[in-house]
């Protein structure tokens, strides 16, 4: 296996900034930012890397919650992270990440956001009054380096300037 990327943790003030914005009401942003863990694969034969949920959370069916998990990831050039829900929380409560599958670009990591990644859930359960429990350290989402290719023609020169949706910003 090639050994392609590295994860580390964003600056404490770009958690807090992103943290606040979405978690208002919260605690102890410093004690919630020294607890964040980098994403691990759970066995040799893994092909995801668990990431961990940075406080608890109660999902209620047909709302979504914007995770700011902390984390950055720098990647080689024609890699890809591509971010899934835990198979465990879609299988059991339907969670499911509202843009299908998330895009994590090499070129994301020297985002003025730091390359923060920020995993947006729901909770799609087919009973209603449904809620879905993560509790803080626990594995939400998982991340697989999947390597890309691109076409003879290709002429792509444009620059990254934040996250989701921000590619389009590029095209005139």
């Amino acid at each position: 296996m090639q050994r392609i990327a590295s994860f580390k943790k964003v600056s404490f003030e770009q958690f807090e900034s992103d943290f606040k914005k979405n978690f208002p009401d919260c605690g102890d942003v410093r004690r919630i930012y020294d607890s964040i863990k980098l994403p691990q694969r759970a066995t040799s034969g893994s092909a995801g890397y668990d990431f961990y949920c940075p406080v608890d959370l109660n999902i209620v069916k047909g709302k979504s919650v914007l995770i700011p998990t902390g984390i950055r990831s720098e990647i080689n050039d024609g890699w890809v992270l591509k971010i899934y829900p835990r198979s465990g929380l879609g299988f059991k409560h339907r969670v499911q990440l509202d843009n299908s599958v998330g895009i994590i670009d090499s070129d994301y990591y020297n985002s003025s956001n730091e390359g923060h990644i920020m995993i947006k859930i729901s909770c799609d359960a087919y009973d209603d009054g449904h809620t879905v429990t993560v509790s803080a350290g626990e594995g939400f989402a998982q991340g697989i380096f999947v390597e890309f290719g691109i076409t003879f023609d290709d002429n792509a020169g444009g620059v990254r300037n934040g996250g989701f949706g921000s590619t389009n910003a590029n095209k005139k």
